[in-house]
């Protein structure tokens, strides 16, 4: 049996903020903001807060060229590459930045595998990056990882990614598109980013301008195709850039259908006992604070269906 664990389990990393440049367009501060906001709730016990490991070289090679993964890892990228990423001014900190936020994910992973439950990264969904390039501040993509070595290291036969990001998970779809086993479903923004998208097992696409009921009637058609596939684990990620509020997105969502498309997920995680792990993905609002509220919930459905979850099994 496993050990009964104490709070959903969160991996979090003050480099997550701290490996990227003050000066990038990209909005750091999510990453401390949102931690701090978790502590400061009543209910914070709920959260078990941990440090992730770097990933390692042989962990990264499962979904990605090792000729690309070590350009990387000896700061060799070309200034054409590191444009793509997009995470710039680029700095030496984002090498084990990029190994720590892989190493969370990977964390979470192997938790579930021996737990079951629900369990997250808070940073990732780096569902940008493609076999051998990094693109929309991606570096390393940890769903694709993450699903590889679910398939191949843990011997599961049927892994569904699940991204509800407004932005189409090219690179998710690109290195998984011939792997057994890996269901690649995407809801996103038909008018965003990538501008030539990619062909995943499922698109789900909504128009410009869309709000709560058009998003969630998509979200409740992916779930039931990843229910059809009779997964047994799924990679959720969960970036909350669909916010009307949001300056990347060109959607209308509230934050109670965030809310609302979270509870959807988990509640076919606990009803199915299917173990999850949770990926954070996007999320620009201005101010920021809409962003910080919306992963705020996130994280706070996902610990109370972990807890639903883990009491049924021990019942």
């Amino acid at each position: 049996m496993p050990a009964h664990i104490d709070g959903m389990p969160i991996w979090y990393h003050p480099i997550y903020t701290e490996g990227i440049h003050p000066d990038a367009r990209f909005p750091r501060e999510r990453y401390v903001e949102l931690i701090n906001r978790l502590k400061s709730l009543r209910n914070s016990n709920q959260f078990l807060f941990l440090e992730p490991n770097k990933a390692s070289r042989s962990e990264l090679v499962i979904g990605h060229d090792p000729y690309y993964v070590d350009n990387f890892l000896n700061g060799k990228l070309s200034d054409k590459e590191i444009k793509r990423i997009g995470l710039t001014p680029w700095t030496p900190k984002l090498i084990p930045r990029t190994l720590r936020l892989m190493g969370g994910a990977i964390a979470a992973l192997n938790h579930v595998v021996e737990n079951g439950g629900i369990a997250g990264n808070m940073a990732g969904g780096t569902h940008h990056a493609h076999y051998d390039f990094g693109s929309g501040y991606c570096i390393f993509n940890d769903l694709a990882v993450c699903a590889l070595l679910a398939l191949q290291k843990h011997n599961y036969e049927r892994v569904a990614i699940l991204d509800l990001d407004v932005h189409q998970g090219d690179g998710t779809a690109t290195i998984l598109q011939n792997i057994d086993g890996a269901l690649t479903i995407s809801l996103h923004c038909q008018e965003n980013f990538p501008f030539r998208k990619a062909v995943s097992d499922y698109d789900l696409e909504l128009e410009a301008n869309s709000s709560d009921e058009q998003f969630l009637q998509k979200v409740n058609q992916a779930i039931d195709i990843a229910i059809k596939f009779n997964p047994q684990l799924i990679l959720y990620q969960a970036g909350v850039d669909g916010l009307a509020t949001d300056a990347l997105g060109k959607l209308n969502i509230s934050r109670e259908g965030m809310g609302e498309r979270n509870k959807l997920v988990f509640e076919m995680a606990v009803k199915h006992s299917i173990p999850t792990v949770v990926f954070m993905g996007g999320g620009y609002s201005k101010p920021i604070s809409h962003t910080i509220d919306a992963f705020c919930d996130l994280f706070t459905a996902a610990a109370e269906a972990n807890n639903r979850f883990t009491n049924s099994h021990s019942e």
